[in-house]
């Protein structure tokens, strides 16, 4: 990796596929960062099982995200492309990270309270501490940047937190690392209430496009989309689903809500809907033919993945040594 680049860490869950959300707010842009940055890609398998998860499933998933990262331009020749639980130095490092750690920071995470509320029957002590792997995750390859959404803020200033804590207790060692968030697209709503974020998790199944869903039926959820009664295509307050698609179909095709609005001037939101689902549709076409392309061939898929691992591995290592002499452990050579 060349060194004079900053270096950025991304983490993404095995959730199964990714939504449209996912791919304008995050996922689009880790390509290109590959031009600017030496990047570090990792499917975060072991913050998956904070919630009960079945091993088939989890396994399944795993793999498809990996090969929809690749499959979205990620190289992993250029970067670093990994399953999280392959480098046991995030584990590791995390352990030494939570003394660093205090109570009264993780019980004050609202991603803990509201998954805690979510999931009543299983809250437990990896939920707690999540917040504590992510920084593992970010501080072990010292991380310049980390891209976020609006949700994982709270933890990334976690993670400044315990780097800075560290550093004054032990000598300046960790990168402090900065949040690096999109600006345009950053937050795409559910196509039926477009007061909520777009999740997978929707009862609703025309409420999120999933990025592998076919011409059809991404044409189709856009057709079905919630608007309003004016009839006109324009970006304004209280106009939420509108906005939504405005928004959508911006980041689709680089045009300008201004140029949008003069686009469809006069025109019906029927038109309107057609041509943000083709648009959606026809940027994500090859996505879809790579993704079908890679699942059909596992062994290229180990072969990438192994040698991320390996990658990781080796930048870790040095950093978790240096992190157990400082804090005071013997040497194990």
């Amino acid at each position: 990796m060349e060194n004079e680049k900053k270096l950025i860490f991304s983490g993404i869950q095995p959730t199964g596929t990714f939504t449209l959300g996912n791919y304008i707010g995050a996922v689009r842009n880790w390509a290109p960062l590959q031009e600017e940055y030496n990047c570090i890609y990792s499917i975060v398998d072991l913050h998956a099982i904070t919630v009960t998860q079945d091993p088939a499933t989890l396994r399944k998933h795993s793999m498809e995200a990996y090969a929809l990262l690749l499959a979205c331009g990620i190289d992993p020749k250029r970067s670093i492309a990994f399953f999280q639980s392959h480098n046991p130095s995030h584990a590791e490092l995390s352990w030494v990270l939570s003394c660093a750690t205090q109570f009264g920071e993780l019980s004050r995470m609202t991603q803990f309270k509201d998954k805690s509320a979510k999931h009543a029957d299983n809250i437990n002590a990896g939920l707690f501490t999540y917040p504590v792997l992510m920084a593992a995750d970010i501080l072990a390859y010292n991380a310049d940047l980390v891209p976020i959404g609006a949700d994982q803020k709270q933890h990334l200033e976690l993670a400044r937190n315990i780097a800075q804590r560290f550093n004054q207790r032990y000598g300046d060692f960790f990168t402090v690392p900065d949040g690096y968030i999109p600006k345009l697209g950053a937050r795409v709503m559910s196509l039926q209430n477009p007061t909520k974020k777009m999740s997978k998790s929707d009862e609703n199944p025309n409420a999120c496009i999933l990025i592998l869903d076919d011409k059809d039926t991404i044409v189709r959820k856009f057709k079905r989309a919630v608007t309003d009664s004016e009839a006109c295509v324009r970006y304004a307050e209280g106009k939420d689903g509108i906005n939504n698609l405005i928004t959508i179909y911006s980041s689709m095709t680089g045009k300008t809500v201004e140029e949008i609005e003069r686009e469809f001037d006069g025109k019906g939101y029927g038109d309107f809907k057609l041509a943000v689902g083709e648009a959606v549709a026809d940027a994500l076409e090859p996505i879809r033919t790579e993704y079908a392309k890679l699942m059909g061939d596992k062994a290229y898929l180990k072969e990438c993945y192994t040698e991320g691992a390996e990658r990781a591995r080796r930048i870790t290592q040095r950093t978790l040594s240096k992190v157990y002499r400082k804090v005071g452990f013997v040497d194990a050579r």
